[in-house]
């Protein structure tokens, strides 16, 4: 698919929703088709031409919280104030800009405080998934641009759908009369569609998921067919709390994080001096490190090597935070096996992208 910018566009165009989906359907297709409207816009990630993740931009959390309550009546781990803590985690406190789908990162949570399982969140992402299809494919006019690296290429995957199917099942006999009277193009683009792409459904594996130091990360199940017909198995109840050690000389940064982060789900310990710092993460054993580069005594270069050389440390996350933002210093930070990269200043959004790719 041409990629096209959105400055481009001077008037939206004419679109044909089943060709665009067709055109993402490939093996080598990875990426993000963005699709934009004058009542909103669609994000579809695709990975090898099956579907990962959809969303519509005025409503990414209003299905959420509905598929979630549906999901409440079927497993006891959901609280009854679930949707509030989403919202003040993931809603209220991230701006719009700072992250594309703070509804992804929300899911991602939700499994990792095992308030639900993997298979859990691949139900929920494929009927999310339906609903966000359903709304496409009565799409007339927009523009559109398909970006092959996206926001979800290092978070979790929890399911690889096929795209063919779930347009089937949006054209039941009662959307498709519907669909057939609003979309002039739907005889020609749909037997189009459904005789080229003969999806076949991936075999069961497990994605290779980032290392959790100490602790081990749950497997991934993309088989999404499994829960039809079967009783849901609930997760167990004991949710981990992450020690977040922030190193960082200036006070206001420290503060800055430790409101960005939930105290439900981190513990955050700021230290400003970085001979003190490596005494802490001694004692303390921090499940990530957040390292300022530019520190007096030990550069953060310097104490991620150190750290680095300790068998205990040596795959403990530890991302290094720093206003430069140049080759170089990128490729210090590589050198002393950093396990990323956050550039100051940095928003709620930026900070828990970085953390949750490293706790998931």
């Amino acid at each position: 698919m041409k990629t096209l910018p959105i400055s481009r566009y001077r008037f939206f165009q004419k679109l044909q929703p089943l060709t665009l989906l067709k055109k993402i359907t490939g093996k080598s297709v990875t990426g993000c088709l963005q699709v934009f409207s004058t009542s909103g816009s669609w994000s579809i990630y695709v990975d090898e031409g099956k579907l990962i993740y959809a969303s519509y931009s005025e409503k990414m959390f209003e299905p959420l919280y509905r598929n979630l309550q549906r999901l409440s009546q079927q497993i006891s781990t959901l609280p009854d104030g679930i949707k509030d803590q989403l919202r003040a985690i993931f809603e209220t406190g991230i701006e719009n800009q700072a992250i594309p789908n703070p509804d992804y990162l929300a899911i991602c949570w939700l499994v990792n405080q095992k308030y639900i399982s993997s298979s859990q969140a691949a139900m929920l992402i494929e009927q999310l998934a339906l609903e966000v299809i359903e709304s496409f494919l009565n799409l007339e006019e927009g523009s559109y641009e398909f970006i092959p690296e996206s926001f979800l290429d290092d978070m979790p995957k929890f399911c690889h759908l096929n795209l063919r199917l779930l347009v089937e099942r949006c054209l039941t006999p009662q959307n498709e009369a519907v669909y057939r009277q609003t979309s002039p193009s739907y005889q020609s683009h749909t037997s189009q569609f459904f005789q080229i792409n003969e999806l076949q459904t991936k075999a069961k594996t497990t994605p290779k998921l980032p290392k959790i130091h100490g602790s081990k990360p749950a497997a991934y199940s993309i088989n999404t067919n499994a829960h039809r017909g079967q009783q849901i198995i609930q997760p167990p109840a004991d949710r981990k709390i992450y020690t977040i050690l922030c190193i960082d000389d200036s006070p206001t940064v420290l503060n800055a994080i430790k409101t960005y982060l939930d105290e439900q789900t981190f513990s955050v310990i700021g230290v400003t001096d970085s001979l003190k710092a490596l005494m802490q993460i001694i004692r303390i054993k921090p499940d990530i490190i957040l390292l300022d580069i530019s520190m007096p005594n030990f550069d953060g270069y310097e104490l991620c090597s150190l750290l680095r050389k300790h068998s205990y440390f040596k795959n403990t996350p530890v991302i290094m935070v720093s206003e430069k933002v140049g080759f170089l210093d990128r490729a210090k930070a590589k050198m002393v096996r950093a396990s990323g990269y956050l550039t100051k200043p940095f928003k709620q959004g930026d900070l828990l992208k970085v953390i949750f790719q490293h706790i998931v």
